[in-house]
């Protein structure tokens, strides 16, 4: 991911061992990481059991928030495509008890259709 897709606010797929090692002590017996996507120095991380938010805070980024959403807590999700001028695809996530959806933006080099293919086969399970 370039510096500019960074500031940008989009969001790439990474390596799912970097992101296992990164979550290490935060995972559970049995849970895997299947799908990571970074965006800037935060992760939207896909296990096999939920799905993890990290946002890491701060100028050093030290202070780090975990949130945890089980699968069954997604009540419904869409997407936006990039279009032709519009270089970005946005994922939104609303949560039961909640009634302003999770936004993470994606640049175009992503494929938006695989991300939300792996949460809808998460959500439907």
């Amino acid at each position: 991911m370039g510096i500019f897709d960074g500031m940008m606010g989009n969001a790439s797929e990474i390596d799912v061992n970097d992101a296992e090692n990164e979550l290490e002590e935060l995972l559970s017996s049995g849970e895997n990481v299947e799908h990571a996507y970074r965006l800037i120095r935060d992760l939207m991380v896909f296990t096999n059991k939920r799905l993890i938010l990290v946002d890491k805070q701060g100028v050093t980024g030290k202070k780090i928030e975990y949130h945890s959403i089980p699968y069954k807590s997604i009540t419904h999700f869409s997407v936006e495509t990039a279009g032709t001028f519009d270089l970005e695809a946005e994922l939104l996530i609303w949560i039961s008890g909640s009634a302003t959806p999770i936004q993470k933006t994606f640049n175009k080099q992503l494929n938006i259709y695989k991300v939300q293919s792996v949460l809808a086969s998460y959500v439907a399970g």
